[in-house]
């Protein structure tokens, strides 16, 4: 049994798949995932697991060069989306100006998330506490 780092099976075979510019996308529970797309179901309950905790969780795994948020996440849920900008920069070292893009959610949704190799759906039931990943490489 693995004891550190991502244990759901699931979510490690996904991530194991990703290359370089590879889209993926952990979201909250509300999220609509269109048919086509891999759903990685983490939701339990409501708030179960978080959001955050389940982002902070990937990105310890998982090389990123880019993230999109929707430009809705900081008007509407500031908090989260001062915590996803933060982890980002501590895990990753993005640049807020430079590596981060804010787009509208509907394009958020059609640009991005229709594409994703996969969505990582949590139980998260803050408003827009989404983002898009782009997968890089450790050299």
């Amino acid at each position: 049994m693995k004891k550190t780092g991502i244990i759901n099976p699931s979510l490690l075979y996904s991530i194991a798949q990703l290359g370089h510019t590879d889209l993926f996308v952990v979201s909250d529970a509300g999220l609509p995932i269109p048919q086509g797309v891999t759903r990685i179901d983490l939701a339990v309950a409501p708030g179960i697991p978080r959001f955050l905790e389940v982002l902070e969780a990937i990105l310890k795994e998982v090389v990123v060069e880019k993230a999109i948020i929707a430009t809705e996440t900081r008007e509407v849920s500031l908090k989260v989306y001062e915590a996803i900008v933060a982890l980002l920069k501590k895990h990753q070292g993005l640049d807020p100006g430079k590596d981060i893009e804010h787009v509208p959610h509907e394009e958020f949704k059609q640009k991005y998330v229709s594409k994703a190799k996969f969505v990582v759906r949590t139980g998260e039931y803050t408003p827009y506490a989404n983002v898009a990943l782009v997968a890089g490489v450790p050299f």
